[in-house]
Order: structure tokens, then C-alpha cells, then sequence
């Protein structure tokens, strides 16, 4: 398995209590940015867009 690039978003301001995402052709990792090493989630990419559009929608 390759090496996975982790970013925050940039609205994580100082970055302490966010998520980090990676991702592959075939998968988003997700996980905790205080627990680096903890537990991932991983979901695929058209998954990973459905939840994007829920959570945009969900924040208006």
C-alpha cells in the first residue's frame, strides 16, 4: 500500500479538533486529526461526494 497524504480542510482554523482526508483513485480515508494513529473510516470516492453534498446542503 502506498504512503497516504493527509490534509485538513482550510477551514479548520488553527487545525486542533478537525478531520483529515486522503485520498486514492479508489478510496477516501477519513480520520481524526487528535488521534492520528487511531481508527479510519474509509468510504468510496461517489460516497464521499454524496456525504459532501448532504453536509453543504445541511449547512444552509
Amino acid at each position: 500500500m502506498h504512503e497516504l497524504h493527509w490534509q485538513k480542510s482550510t477551514y479548520s482554523g488553527d487545525g486542533s479538533n478537525c478531520v483529515e482526508i486522503a485520498t486514492t483513485p479508489t478510496t477516501i480515508h477519513i480520520r481524526d486529526s487528535k488521534h492520528s494513529t487511531g481508527p479510519q473510516l474509509t468510504v468510496t470516492p461517489s460516497t464521499w461526494a454524496d456525504f459532501l453534498s448532504y453536509a453543504a446542503e445541511a449547512g444552509r
